[in-house]
């Protein structure tokens, strides 16, 4: 077993017109966008890292960096892809999942089913090993001032077949 952890934050920026983020593949309807060279999912982002950290392979940016055009406005669940056949190719599958969001709005609960559900198919797992959190900071800080909006990843991955990397 090996376990990795995520971390991944972006500023957002507020609109006039209704809008939505991306958060774990799903559109969230709010009245902010996110500032990001892809599409600013901050779950999918920090379960990236997650993976890569699990194995010892680096961070989101070594892998997709923000100054590479073609990731531009990319959807975050292509990263997902590609880390996940990366697990799998060095001999590992992704056990477990356990995440926390941090924002102040949108509400994440009436969403929480279908990004669960989600990240179970982008990870190639039963819905129950996938958590997932939202919290507030209470106005604290950057996120509870509607500045930011983070989210956080632990991953477990289970050894599938002995694979050098």
């Amino acid at each position: 077993m090996r376990t990795g952890i995520g971390y991944d934050i972006h500023r957002i920026i507020p609109t006039i017109k209704p809008s939505a983020i991306v958060i774990g593949g799903i559109k969230l309807p709010c009245y902010f966008s996110i500032q990001a060279h892809s599409d600013g999912d901050v779950l999918l982002h920090a379960l990236v890292d997650a993976c890569l950290g699990a194995l010892a392979l680096g961070d989101i940016g070594q892998w997709f960096p923000d100054n590479d055009p073609k990731h531009q406005n990319r959807a975050s669940c292509e990263f997902v892809k590609e880390v996940v056949e990366k697990v799998k190719n060095l001999g590992y599958e992704i056990h477990q999942v356990d995440s926390n969001i941090f924002l102040e709005e949108p509400k994440v609960a009436p969403h929480n089913d279908a990004i669960r559900t989600n990240l179970a198919q982008l990870l190639g797992i039963e819905l129950c090993n996938v958590s997932l959190k939202a919290k507030t900071m209470e106005g604290l800080g950057p996120i509870g001032e509607r500045k930011a909006l983070a989210a956080q990843v632990i991953v477990t991955l289970k050894e599938i077949s002995k694979r050098p990397h």
